[in-house]
């Protein structure tokens, strides 16, 4: 706990506003431990995702800050690949049986428009479900619901250990 403060004192030391925005949208996240974040993980609590599973879809949203900035000040292409995998992979976990999961084996995305906005809400879909993979498809608005990007995915399914 006192390297925890003792990091914290140091922060505050040498940050500068954005620098405290950034960590204040980590903290948020990190609080961000109810019910509907139970098994979305780290990154999923660090980009305070909201998830809607209905049927054969899958909805992820999360809220854009200048935490997922890059350089340009647009969202960065490995925050919209990390939403694009959660929401297919999340999908392709609900529709397994039992004791099964599934695991990423290749994506390919084609990034269209860029990242602005208040919000990105990814939705994804299954095209195909067999005895050992599976393919989907997602799709990434912005809030003026331009797309940002599309994706498909393959998954392997994996008895669960």
């Amino acid at each position: 706990m006192k390297e925890m403060h003792d990091l914290l004192d140091e922060i505050i030391k040498v940050a500068n506003s954005k620098d405290f925005d950034n960590v204040k949208e980590l903290l948020h996240g990190l609080l961000n431990q109810n019910a509907d974040t139970k098994d979305v993980g780290f990154i999923g609590k660090i980009l305070q995702m909201e998830r809607k599973i209905t049927g054969q879809t899958c909805e992820i949203t999360i809220p854009l800050n200048p935490m997922v900035n890059n350089g340009l000040g647009i969202v960065h292409g490995g925050v919209t690949a990390t939403l694009i995998d959660s929401a297919m992979g999340t999908l392709a976990n609900s529709l397994l049986p039992e004791g099964f999961g599934a695991v990423t084996t290749q994506m390919n995305i084609h990034y269209i428009a860029p990242g602005i906005g208040e919000s990105l809400r990814c939705v994804a879909h299954c095209e195909h479900q067999g005895t050992k993979t599976m393919v989907l498809t997602a799709t990434v608005y912005r809030p003026d619901n331009k797309k940002v990007a599309t994706a498909s995915g393959s998954f392997f399914i994996i008895p669960k250990q």
